[in-house]
């Protein structure tokens, strides 16, 4: 089970700080770290040892010996008593720094995560922290305490509250190896950031003191293309590029020489002051209010001005708005939410619990990739939002394949079924089918869409949502960059100002509503304790690097980019893919673009950053998300993601953090694949392992990582490829269905399904009551798919929120007792090769029919015969008595949603019915092919083709009344999107006085 890290929920920042980790220097141990060690031994050992010896040996027992007297009141305070009293103290204050000892040790020794504070002890337990990890540097086994130690350097702040730590978390085992190299460096460099920070703190206090000393930096104007930044800066004055924050931190807020602030770290103007961390250097420095005569006059007074709006009204400008306290834009901790109490799960269908159809007796679903797989991906099955969105856009692609076929788009006409999938491709699509949560994928789109537009309403900008956590019952948590006051009804405050709250019973009240996407970049990562992340990349301050191993990371880029490329709740996007050994462009073509190298990379994302800051300044907007529920919604502000999962050079990688400093403002995010783990301007660093777990010990996370594996990767681009209606077919005919059945009088068959139209079953007898809807429904589904059925697409299409095996294994128990046997015994349910459920021949529906009367019309005996064409096509168009499975019962069938019979229904029989008007017009009998078309007509009432053969039919028959009334007709059915152009044209050709007097006809 993934560990659960928890947030401090008692104050306005709900975890530690995200800071900039540093890289640990790999260095020996000294004899400065032995001597530094020595004398921390001799230092815990006089005050733990020597000073409760002291105090027996030398002052005694200081308390009395026997119960308190009221005389004692009355007695006068001598020498002794107040040695007595100061014993007391001591004794006190000794047990407090004894316990901080303890609990330092105790956590070192433990390795999870940070010790827990001694209440009180604030510079007690820093002192004891301080010498712990001294003694550390020449501990034999360092490497298991090392990360206990991971915050080791936390100060005590302004109000002497200790800043939460994040509880940092243990490596697998498969990498104690590595710990134990790195640990004396480790355990020094930590103690060094610890000694550098309270040094620090007790000189910066008065930040911007006048005090000589104090050094500034002015931010230079741009010269040519390039423009100045804290990056550079830090780099050019501090040696490390990734120091930028602490120049943010020492300005933050405080006003500049033209009057406005410093709010987020990449948005910096010339002429700005930035006061300097002291270790600063560099000829560009200013040192105030000490002389300097290469200043002038104006800059000196600016620079003394500004020097005065440091210390404690800085400070105190820090803790307006919400009490945010220290918290950032440019600093962020993603942590758990705290979970609701499960509603009861006594509801049926939609509590997460399902009936055996008439048993009585309730079965909780198993977890989604628990049980018998049946050789199904399992990466699959446990991405509910992904596999949502791929089987989503796979059903989109596959409609327009039918419909670019129907209307000639493609060359020739491919047949009415796309290729059935095999193989790998086949157990991709099975996986889908089963790990889907469409509804998830419509809650969450709802949810967030109407939490734009009750903002916009109210006239509030969007807060900046740094994560989005989808709980095991359902709720929905939005995790806040920074408090923005209370959210707007149903939404709730959750366990502190950070945490914006959707319960799932108020997320299922919200109605579709016409807003932009408001967080497209949302993503999701993995899961911990029952709980989805997903991050939203495009907010994040900075880069988000991963590490681990190639193929480890491959897999968790292939699946980002395959959600980005396909999720329900974004509108627009573009994401540029690098390094990427898998072509992913068939999953989205007009999202996803690959590109060659990092160079193409760079040279794009310059561009592209320009473009954006022109056109946030000619919108008058200060980011995208602000300007995104704005005029432009729907043209300006779609975000660009970007995937690099090849790792970049130093050079390159210094160019790619000059980008991302200012991309969370232009709704651009960077996620950067590493070897090292350490990368120039990484926010957020996030480490995949071989376990398949995705660390990320600054954030305090440790999920089970949602990954793509290569081998899925292509089963997957082989489904939408072979559904590309653009797909090259080397010329062959139009296919064949993939089940024909005998339609002379000798193929009667065993069992008759009636699809088309209301349900009706011939030659079985009526089910048990209680039973009945699911098998008729079961059977629905294997009629559907003559090819097979795997045994989890049946239950997860029946029991939509999941069922145990023995439940469905009963289900299809008796409904192959139900279908019975063949005369030969052959059951007529029974499992294929590979598992799947397969119908016998004997059991047949009226669309096995519809569709072999067709095929056998134009390309068996009604090809060479003009009779039995029209015989067979006429047979064909009787069949058709309405839409499939009509009346059918509310809250079923729900898996229709995922086929395209409702697409391939109406083209099928709009092909009967052109076929059988073209069989009459060849005999000149325009009547009859009028008959055949209103016929079809009412199956697919949309379909253009039929529409303009009824408009040639009737003009066939010379009557332009009846012309006239069918344009009419025609023209209110277009409503306000108007004609066609062709069914114009065809009406200019036919009625050339059509727009004068269709609209006194109409």
């Amino acid at each position: 089970m993934a560990r659960r890290t928890t947030s401090n929920s008692t104050g306005s920042s709900p975890g530690p700080r995200n800071r900039t980790p540093q890289p640990l220097p790999r260095r020996r141990r000294t004899v400065g770290d032995f001597a530094k060690a020595f004398l921390a031994l001799v230092a815990l050992l006089v005050l733990l040892v020597g000073v409760p010896a002291a105090l027996a040996t030398q002052i005694g027992w200081p308390l009395p010996g026997g119960a308190p007297k009221v005389e004692w009141l009355q007695q006068e305070i001598t020498v002794d008593t107040f040695i007595n009293v100061l014993t007391v103290v001591v004794w006190l204050a000794w047990a407090q720094f004894t316990a901080c000892v303890l609990v330092e040790v105790k956590a070192a020794l433990s390795g999870v995560g940070l010790p827990n504070r001694v209440p009180g002890a604030g510079p007690s337990q820093l002192l004891a922290r301080q010498l712990v990890a001294a003694l550390l540097l020449v501990g034999a086994t360092a490497a298991s305490f090392t990360p206990g130690l991971s915050q080791l350097g936390q100060q005590l702040e302004g109000d002497q509250r200790p800043a939460v730590a994040a509880a940092a978390q243990q490596t697998p085992g498969g990498l104690l190896a590595q710990q134990q190299e790195q640990t004396a460096a480790s355990a020094a460099a930590l103690a060094e950031q610890a000694a550098g920070a309270a040094a620090h703190a007790e000189a910066g206090s008065g930040a911007g003191a006048s005090e000589g000393g104090t050094k500034f930096y002015r931010i230079q104007p741009p010269e040519g293309r390039h423009h100045d930044s804290l990056w550079e800066v830090a780099e050019r004055h501090l040696g490390d590029g990734r120091r930028y924050k602490e120049i943010y931190q020492l300005n933050k807020d405080r006003t500049q020489p033209d009057g406005s602030k410093l709010s987020e770290a990449s948005l910096i103007r010339p002429g700005w002051i930035m006061e300097m961390p002291a270790d600063a250097r560099g000829g560009e420095l200013v040192e105030m209010p000490e002389e300097a005569p290469e200043v002038s006059p104006e800059v000196q007074r600016q620079i003394s001005d500004y020097a005065r709006t440091g210390g404690g009204q800085q400070q105190g400008g820090g803790q307006q708005g919400g009490g945010s306290g220290s918290l950032d834009r440019d600093t962020a901790h993603i942590s758990l939410p705290e979970q609701r109490p499960a509603p009861d799960q006594g509801q049926g269908r939609g509590q997460g619990q399902q009936q055996d159809g008439g048993g009585g007796q309730e079965h909780v679903a198993p977890p989604a990739g628990e049980g018998s797989g049946f050789g199904l991906p399992q990466a699959l099955l446990g991405a509910p939002l992904l596999a949502a969105g791929l089987l989503g856009a796979l059903g989109r692609r596959r409609r327009q394949a039918l419909w670019q076929s129907a209307l000639g788009a493609v060359g020739g006409r491919r047949g009415m079924e796309p290729p059935t999938p095999t193989g790998a491709a086949a157990d991709a699509q099975d996986a889908l089918l089963v790990g889907a949560d469409p509804e998830g994928v419509r809650l969450l789109d709802r949810s967030l869409r109407g939490l734009a537009a009750s903002l916009a309403g109210e006239s509030r900008a969007l807060p900046t949502v740094y994560a989005a956590w989808m709980s095991g019952n359902g709720d929905l948590h939005l995790q806040l960059a920074q408090p923005a006051g209370r959210p707007p009804t149903p939404w709730q405050l959750g366990q502190d100002q950070t945490f914006w709250m959707l319960a799932r019973a108020d997320a299922e009240g919200y109605e579709d509503v016409d807003t932009a996407a408001p967080y497209p970049g949302l993503v999701s990562l993995g899961t911990m304790d029952d709980s989805r992340l997903l991050l939203n990349l495009e907010s994040v301050p900075g880069i988000v690097s991963l590490s681990g191993r190639e193929q480890d990371r491959a897999g968790v880029f292939a699946s980002v980019a395959a959600e980005l490329a396909t999720n329900g709740w974004s509108d627009r996007m573009t994401i540029t893919l690098v390094g990427f050994g898998e072509d992913l462009t068939p999953l989205a073509p007009n999202r996803l673009r690959h590109l060659d190298d990092i160079e193409a990379l760079v040279e794009t994302m310059e561009a592209e950053t320009r473009q954006r800051r022109g056109a946030l300044g000619a919108a008058g907007q200060d980011s995208v998300l602000t300007g995104r529920t704005g005029p432009a919604q729907h043209t300006r502000w779609a975000p660009h993601l970007v995937l690099l999962a090849a790792e970049p050079s130093a050079e390159d990688a210094v160019k790619l953090a000059e980008l991302a400093a200012d991309a969370s403002r232009l709704g651009i995010g960077y996620l950067v694949g590493t070897d090292s783990g350490d990368l120039p301007g990484a926010a957020w660093e996030m480490e995949v392992t071989s376990e398949g777990k995705l660390l990320a010990p600054l954030l305090g996370l440790e999920l089970d990582a949602q990954l793509l594996p290569v081998s899925q990767q292509r089963a997957v681009v082989e489904l939408f490829t072979d559904a590309d209606p653009e797909r090259d077919d080397d010329g062959r005919p139009a296919t064949a269905p993939p089940f024909l059945v005998d339609i002379s009088e000798q193929g009667r068959p065993a069992v008759y399904a009636r699809l088309v139209g209301p349900y009706e079953i011939i030659g079985l007898d009526v089910p048990d009551g209680e039973r009945s809807p699911l098998l008729h429904e079961a059977l629905a589904l294997l009629l559907l798919h003559r090819e097979g059925v795997h045994p989890r697409v049946l239950s997860s299409a029946l029991w939509p929120r999941g069922v145990t095996d023995d439940v469905r294994d009963a289900l299809v128990e008796r409904l192959r007792t139900w279908l019975g046997t063949d005369p030969d015994g052959t059951p007529r349910l029974a499992p294929d090769a590979t598992g799947r459920l397969k119908l016998a021949k004997s059991v047949v529906s009226d669309l096995d029919v519809l569709r072999s009367l067709y095929h056998e019309a134009t390309q068996g005996r009604g090809a060479a015969s003009r009779a039995v064409r029209g015989r067979l096509l006429t047979d064909a168009l009787v069949l058709v008595r309405g839409p499939l499975l009509a009346e059918r019962p509310a809250g079923r069938y729900g898996w229709l949603t995922h086929e395209i019979i409702d697409a391939q229904l109406p083209l099928l029989v709009a092909d009967i019915g052109l076929a059988l008007s073209a069989f009459h017009l060849e005999k000149d009998r325009a009547g009859k092919a009028i008959e055949a078309l209103d016929a079809a007509l009412g199956s697919a009432p949309g379909d253009e083709r039929l529409w303009h053969e009824l408009l040639r039919a009737t003009h066939a028959t010379g009557d332009t009344d009846l012309l006239r009334r069918r344009a009419a007709d025609l023209v209110a059915r277009s409503g306000a999107r108007g004609l066609p152009p062709r069914t114009e044209a065809l009406l200019d050709e036919l009625l050339p006085t059509w727009r004068s007097g269709v609209p006194a006809a109409g």
